[in-house]
């Protein structure tokens, strides 16, 4: 079981799962919250230093990593947003937490900005490493973004196309994912440790499953509940402090930081030398940039 220097593992019920959960740090909780095709070992350059400061939390999201991976259901609705972000509600009932900072990365900041609309109560601020919200991503597809980001559209297909295609050799479809959005095209970046973790949840069908289903409540529940907001003039009512990639997905849309000025009423961004993994590739940017940002809550 693989685990962040300094954290201790363990596994919480949060409701109809089972979370793998590290931690470590004591202060003003913070959470930490992964994307695809990772695991919350992605956080393993930076959470030591965060845990410095804060009590820090770090969950592998239901299908991933260590964490339960339940079946799909037709509705797309076990891996809706809306679902992860009651799971990290839950999690924070579990351990005591009334208010939290939140982190995210990738299908992990999909979920912490759902879970800052839905449960605004349960958050201080949050932070969002390299995405836009995702009916503006959807929005902004043109010939070369559809190209660059092709798995959103692969990985939604009805079931079990992609699943299958990905299982004549999970390994390396995972290797050449992650290699091909570093800005060094290049697995070097990443810690042997959590290499092996992202390596080891491809092995397994069940979770190969459910970052499909992922995508597949991207396209269809995800879509429609942020179409809705945008309808209602639902915003994020805490302060959002954004950090994307010069040669990331947000970067591709031309205005990655207005995009979320439609969405949040306090907003600041900053951008970094790196891929789409900025935790692992620039890890001295993301402390830079949000080490400050939540210390400021914490006062």
């Amino acid at each position: 079981m693989t685990t962040i220097p300094g954290f201790a593992r363990r596994r919480v019920a949060v409701g109809d799962v089972t979370l793998s959960v590290q931690e470590a740090g004591a202060g003003a909780p913070l959470i930490l919250l992964h994307g695809y095709p990772q695991t919350g070992m992605t956080w393993s350059r930076v959470a030591p230093e965060f845990a410095r400061h804060f009590r820090v939390v770090v969950p592998d999201l239901r299908g991933y990593g260590e964490s339960d991976a339940p079946a799909d259901d037709a509705g797309h609705t076990v891996y809706a947003k809306r679902t992860m972000a009651r799971d990290i509600v839950a999690l924070m009932d579990a351990l005591g937490i009334e208010r939290a900072n939140i982190l995210g990365h990738d299908r992990g900041a999909r979920v912490t900005y759902r879970l800052a609309l839905d449960h605004p109560e349960r958050v201080a601020r949050i932070g969002i490493v390299e995405i836009v919200p995702t009916g503006d991503f959807w929005a902004a597809w043109d010939a070369e973004l559809a190209m660059a980001a092709y798995h959103w559209t692969f990985l939604a297909q009805p079931a079990p196309l992609p699943e299958r295609m990905i299982g004549a050799d999970p390994v390396g479809y995972i290797d050449w994912t992650l290699k091909s959005w570093t800005k060094a095209k290049s697995l070097a970046v990443f810690p042997p440790e959590a290499l092996e973790s992202y390596r080891a949840q491809a092995r397994d069908p069940a979770r190969i499953a459910a970052m499909c289903a992922d995508y597949r409540a991207g396209a269809t529940y995800d879509r429609v509940a942020d179409e809705a907001d945008r309808a209602a003039g639902r915003r994020i009512a805490a302060p959002l402090r954004f950090l994307w990639a010069r040669t990331g997905f947000p970067a591709r849309t031309g205005r990655p930081a207005e995009l979320w000025s439609g969405w949040a009423g306090t907003i600041s961004d900053a951008s970094c030398d790196s891929g789409h993994f900025a935790m692992e590739e620039n890890p001295a940017a993301v402390i830079e940039t949000f080490l400050p940002f939540f210390a400021d809550a914490a006062d």
